[in-house]
């Protein structure tokens, strides 16, 4: 008889013992009888005979499906640096199916495309580095380069990973890649249905996809090989998981890749300052295409103010196209009164509730609650009720109110919903049956609009406002962003609305002197000269979150480690669960990891190099 310890699946439970008469192999997943129920179990370790006092149960089914070495590997790297269970580690995987016969599909007529004399000499620098940041501005041509990285890559032999956030997996990109690559390639995202993962996961297993591009979990499929991967837009905050394991894939990609001896890259228009502080950068300053902008600066507005749809309005009569970038969906970020006061708030979680004007309901877009929208003040039965910042659904009325037979593109969270959703948007906009795109950062993820001239940017000083040591580091990264999608194939202009003009203007033709300027203000505090975690404490009941937050900053008396602050999370309450944070900094990341393993427990969660603090 041979005895196993395993784990169960997507569970915080611990390792369990069981039997069985086979040899298994480490990490194959097996159906184990637990508590009058089957449950789904992997092997993790093969053992002696244990001396205990209970029966060992046997294993009632083995699978063909299997996590290699190196994925388990991975997860227990994950499971200690993230501060999660390894079965939680291991459910962010897609494991192999043993037995199977790889055929390996080569095409010997690889297509490259064509670089210029700027791309070519970017291209050959990256490839003296194991690992490197490609920086240049929106339009200079990073796609080109690293499709020709892969195009090296599949003539080697080797399999690629194109990692970018989820909204800049557009049906452009897809078209791009499969002219190059054809069916050796595959987009891998959480939208696609169930039959179609099943199909890609064939072909991986039958050798037939080759270069998988995909949002963040595309990391963790069972590809063999892997001689490239690249991280576009890698600056983008969607990288970082937000529930258990909070992982960063960004920063799993530079571990896989180098631990498997493979290339990486990252890209971006607007590196993160942690990238570009510690990797080679190359850049590529030129646009492919160069074009001229202007930039206007205005007061920001709670509204779509006559500035601003008389320069709509003048770029419609040209029949060029515009678009509109806003931070918050829906019609509202708040509604509040003016007699008392009060702002109308989700009855679970602290933070106002957005109007949806189609639905007539307020949501919280934090846990999802709706209801009706109120004529009178609930607090003090004042009427009428004013509102605080405009969002995409708003302006959208107020554009269509204010200029006739414009065709306005809503592009955020609340319309597209699906991949074939956005498809068709866009390739309305990309055949000027509609005119003006107005949305949130999805606008900017992308896309390729050459026929937009107005660029407007709404929204800067509310995400300045954020509780947020890299703030202005987003703010700007947006500016840069949504102005770079403006005026590729001729002249733009791009209006700001801000009333921070100086801080803004000192830096629209050079990103790399802000983020040199950025890195001497977070020199003292901030990564990455130091390491950050976020101590979530969270309760139904805010006198058991207080004591439990009070006990662990106890614990952390006598560690060398600074506590920065700590009590109640900007957003206090989600879900009918009252919040508390406490924020700790080192220099010393190994001193962080082992005081946190001394204070972890059920109570808590704990957030590694956080990108967010609400």
């Amino acid at each position: 008889m041979n005895y196993y310890k395993v784990i169960l699946f997507r569970s915080s439970a611990p390792t369990l013992t069981y039997q069985h008469s086979k040899s298994i192999e480490i990490g194959r997943v097996v159906e184990v009888p637990l508590n009058s129920t089957i449950k789904k179990a992997i092997v993790i370790e093969s053992i002696l005979k244990p001396t205990v006092d209970y029966k060992i149960l046997d294993i009632k089914d083995i699978s063909p499906k299997i996590y290699s070495s190196f994925q388990i590997s991975i997860a227990k790297f994950i499971s200690s640096y993230y501060f999660s269970t390894l079965s939680l580690a291991l459910s962010i995987f897609i494991p192999y199916t043993i037995n199977k016969t790889k055929t390996l599909f080569t095409n010997s007529s690889l297509i490259y495309p064509i670089l210029s004399k700027n791309q070519q000499k970017a291209y050959q620098e990256i490839k003296t580095h194991q690992a490197s940041l490609l920086f240049g501005v929106t339009g200079s041509g990073k796609t080109e380069i690293f499709i020709s990285l892969i195009a090296d890559t599949l003539s080697e032999g080797k399999n690629s990973i194109l990692l970018m956030p989820e909204i800049s997996l557009t049906p452009q990109m897809a078209r791009r890649l499969k002219a190059y690559f054809g069916d050796m390639v595959a987009i891998w995202h959480s939208k696609l249905s169930k039959k179609k993962k099943d199909e890609i996961l064939k072909s991986l297993e039958d050798g037939k996809i080759r270069v998988i591009a995909g949002a963040r979990s595309a990391l963790f499929l069972p590809i063999d090989n892997i001689g490239l991967i690249v991280v576009d837009e890698e600056h983008d905050d969607s990288y970082k998981a937000s529930s258990k394991p909070r992982y960063n894939a960004r920063d799993m990609a530079l571990l896989i890749a180098n631990r498997l001896g493979a290339k990486a890259l990252l890209v971006s228009a607007t590196p993160s300052l942690s990238s570009y502080y510690k990797l080679p950068v190359v850049k590529l300053d030129k646009a492919f295409i160069e074009s001229k902008k202007r930039y206007i600066f205005k007061s920001s507005s709670n509204t779509i103010d006559k500035t601003i749809l008389k320069s709509i309005d003048n770029n419609f009569i040209k029949s060029n196209q515009s678009i509109l970038f806003i931070p918050t969906r829906g019609n509202f970020k708040y509604l509040y009164c003016t007699s008392c006061g009060e702002t109308h708030k989700c009855p679970y979680c602290s933070v106002g509730m957005s109007i949806h004007i189609k639905r007539r309901v307020l949501q919280c877009h934090y846990c999802n609650f709706t209801q009706r929208i109120e004529e009178v003040c609930s607090s003090c039965g004042y009427t009428p009720l004013e509102t605080q910042r405009i969002g995409t659904a708003e302006a959208i009325d107020i554009i269509e109110a204010n200029i006739d037979n414009l065709v306005v593109e809503q592009l955020d969270r609340d319309t597209i919903t699906t991949a074939n959703k956005l498809e068709k948007a866009l390739n309305r906009f990309d055949k000027n049956k509609s005119h003006i795109l107005v949305g949130t950062q999805m606008i900017s993820k992308g896309h390729d609009y050459p026929n937009v001239t107005l660029g407007i940017i709404t929204g800067l000083d509310y995400m300045l406002s954020i509780p947020d040591y890299r703030a202005s580091q987003k703010a700007m990264s947006m500016l840069f962003q949504v102005a770079g999608r403006c005026g590729r194939a001729k002249e733009g202009t791009v209006i700001v609305e801000t009333n921070q003009k100086e801080f803004f203007s000192a830096y629209l033709d050079d990103y790399e002197r802000f983020l040199k300027d950025e890195l001497e203000f977070v020199r003292d505090f901030y990564p990455p000269f130091t390491s950050l975690a976020r101590v979530l404490i969270s309760h139904k009941y805010r006198s058991k979150a207080q004591d439990i937050m009070n006990n662990t900053l106890k614990k952390l008396e006598n560690v060398d480690i600074e506590i920065v602050g700590y009590g109640e999370a900007p957003i206090e309450k989600v879900a009918n669960r009252y919040r508390y944070n406490i924020l700790l900094r080192t220099i010393k990341k190994t001193t962080l990891l082992k005081a946190l393993n001394f204070i972890n427990s059920n109570d808590i969660e704990i957030d590694i190099d956080p990108v967010e603090f609400s």
